[in-house]
């Protein structure tokens, strides 16, 4: 390049020379001519400038094609594709490395997403090593890289879909890319836009199921996965009654009423949490232990006493007051302003036309009073106050509420069922107030009191157990159009299995007669056929099934019937031999039953809720993805009391299922 630089320069300093210029002094040529001079300077200077350009865009070409184009030839390769040569390994993993680089190039050629070729050091070492003559298709990667377009543009296109309807979408080139908020209904899956590292992702999800680490299972021990339940946020909770402080259900009636499933349910869930959780943090208000009085009299007529109860054997608070409605300004208070401890829970006993008050400060309602009142009114309304009877306590009883379940559920139920929800979350519990006459002992706030919400799910169970040993349900229940409807006061496997799973715990924690024989009775209705209102079915006529559901014809559910064995399960491992003779043999006919029938709830991409595509004809009934995760857990569970291979190997396929894995095709 310095040579022919030199040459032009040499050239035109020669043709001054041929015009009457010296050449050994260019800078002080004068001609005789005062008219001729100037003009041949201004054409040798024209000739010069013309040239010069002439030499830079010859450059220019020459540096393009010796330099830039061999450097993007090797940008342009991804490294990803690049192949070392296996001359360069040792034996044992040539065979290794090439499968490796075939995968690769199978995934970059097979992926419909535009790659970006990688920045960095492109040396002409990596460039040498690509074995082009095994590896001809490389080649062919790079001009089709060279081919694509180097910014991206859309144009949208009439998306027809399976000839039916149309939407839009946007092609670019060959390829068509449809909106999500269709692919996500049209293959029920999810997806959204994250932002975290500093980078935006969009999240594919097959499924939104939870599927939990499995630990093995004792039966005094924490119930699956119901850790991670919460009954109180369920919507189908309307409130939580009380005089008995478990859930009223509006699953099928609105009206509310009391579901033993969702009872047990509630029960096994704070069992749960109570060992898996770390111990709550917990205020005393009064005990009646300490010195001096923390209670204020807001009337003359309102007072506060520490006394001995002879039935507690122990100090107690006496307070008396004017009775009436409650208000401010009569009965005793206690200042609290606490955050962070919403459960509240205290020993009492209450005569008529008592009321004990809680003064809470929402973010979004102000001031509410939440009133627990000796009426056996269940749950009512009425502007900032709600009020819940837990009947008149003429014996000594434990009462535990979580405040801000108890705001919400009341701020939203009214008689008619409201068009909009009103959410209050609260921010600080004030004061307590006590109105009327009474005994109370034992007042604290805690952040959890698991074992008090379990013993009320466990005692409910006990006490509303009916001579036929289960729980019947209240409500009709029309599970299918071809199925003769349930009317109420039909009994659930689920329902048995659950609530013996509930009493079993109960009595390990207390070793209380009282659970174990309610547990026992429960099993009766195993025995009967669901035709004689028992839950019994047969599959045909040849493998034992307890309903969930008893239809006619059967539907044969499949989660109802694992929690139904789960059940057995507890009871017999409680129970001595001889005992637990019964339920050990019901356990062991629906586990035979289980192993024939499981793989009927497969289908190669999920799993069926039911078999009613067997005893109706029709189609399948397939589990949703929730569902789908509670037959994973379920199965996980029994894989680890039952070593048969088949629960651990439906467990992995299932599993699979929820990340889009199917079964393979014919």
């Amino acid at each position: 390049m310095m040579k022919l630089l030199e040459d032009f320069t040499k050239a035109c300093y020669m043709d001054s020379y041929a015009y009457g210029v010296r050449q050994r002094d260019y800078s002080n040529f004068k001609s005789s001519s005062t008219l001729r001079v100037p003009l041949r300077m201004r054409l040798v200077n024209l000739r010069f400038w013309i040239r010069a350009c002439i030499l830079v865009v010859a450059s220019s070409t020459l540096f393009t094609f010796i330099v830039l184009l061999p450097c993007r030839t090797i940008n342009t390769v991804d490294v990803r594709d690049l192949q070392i040569s296996s001359q360069a390994l040792p034996e044992s993993q040539q065979h290794h490395t090439e499968n490796i680089a075939s995968n690769r190039i199978n995934e970059y050629n097979n992926s419909p997403v535009r790659k970006k070729p990688r920045t960095g050091d492109s040396k002409s070492k990596n460039r040498n090593s690509v074995d082009t003559s095994n590896h001809q298709h490389l080649e062919d990667l790079i001009a089709n890289i060279d081919q694509r377009p180097q910014s991206v543009r859309y144009k949208e296109i009439e998306c027809l879909i399976n000839g039916d309807y149309s939407i839009v979408g946007r092609r670019e080139g060959s390829e068509v890319y449809l909106p999500f908020s269709f692919v996500s209904k049209y293959f029920e899956v999810e997806g959204s836009i994250a932002s975290y590292d500093g980078y935006e992702r969009f999240e594919w999800h097959h499924s939104n199921a939870r599927i939990h680490k499995p630990v093995p299972y004792r039966h005094d021990g924490p119930f699956m996965s119901f850790a991670h339940y919460s009954v109180e946020n369920r919507d189908r909770v309307k409130y939580f009654s009380g005089t008995e402080g478990v859930p009223i259900s509006t699953q099928w009636d609105s009206q509310g009423y009391f579901y033993p499933i969702q009872i047990a349910q509630f029960g096994l869930s704070h069992y749960s949490k109570n060992l898996t959780e770390q111990d709550p943090n917990v205020l005393v208000v009064d005990n009646g232990e300490g010195e001096g009085s923390k209670w204020r009299a807001e009337d003359s007529a309102s007072s506060t006493s520490v006394i001995y109860d002879s039935t507690r054997h122990s100090n107690v608070i006496e307070f008396k007051s004017q009775a009436g409605k409650p208000s401010y300004g009569h009965g005793v208070s206690v200042s609290i302003n606490e955050r962070s401890l919403p459960v509240l829970s205290f020993d009492l006993l209450m005569f008529r036309n008592s009321t004990i008050t809680v003064v809470m400060q929402t973010e979004e309602s102000g001031i509410v009073n939440l009133h627990y009142t000796s009426h056996i009114e269940e749950c009512t309304h009425r502007g900032s106050n709600v009020f819940y009877g837990i009947g008149p306590a003429y014996k000594w009883r434990t009462i535990t509420r979580d405040l801000i379940t108890d705001l919400r559920k009341g701020m939203n139920y009214k008689e008619k069922q409201p068009k909009t929800k009103k959410k209050s979350r609260t921010t600080k519990i004030l004061k307590i107030f006590l109105q009327g006459k009474g005994r109370i002992d034992n007042i604290t706030l805690s952040s959890s009191n698991h074992m008090n919400q379990f013993f009320d799910a466990a005692d409910w169970l006990v006490r509303h157990q009916d001579e036929k040993g289960g729980w019947p349900i209240m409500v009709n229940r029309n599970v299918d159009s071809d199925m003769d409807e349930l009317k109420a006061n039909w009994y659930s496997a689920m329902a048995q299995g659950q609530a013996i799973s509930t009493l079993v715990r109960a009595y390990e924690r207390t070793k209380i007669q009282g659970y174990l024989n309610s547990a026992l009775r429960a099993i009766e209705l195993y025995k009967v056929p669901s035709s004689e209102g028992g839950v019994q079915a047969r599959f045909m006529d040849k493998y034992t099934w307890y309903e969930e559901y008893p239809t006619n014809p059967s539907s044969f559910v499949l989660n109802g019937f694992i929690y139904s064995l789960i059940g057995l399960y507890d009871l017999k491992s409680s129970t001595s031999q001889e005992e637990g003779r019964e339920a050990a043999r019901l356990f062991q006919d629906g586990m035979r039953s289980l192993k024939a029938l499981l793989p009927m709830f497969d289908t190669g991409s999920g799993s069926i809720y039911d078999l009613r595509h067997v005893t109706l004809g029709k189609a399948p009934n397939l589990a949703r993805w929730d569902y789908h995760a509670t037959h994973i857990s379920q199965l996980q569970l029994i894989a680890t009391i039952d070593s048969d291979p088949l629960f651990q190997r439906t467990v992995d396929r299932w599993i699979g299922y929820i990340k889009g894995k199917r079964a393979k095709h014919n």
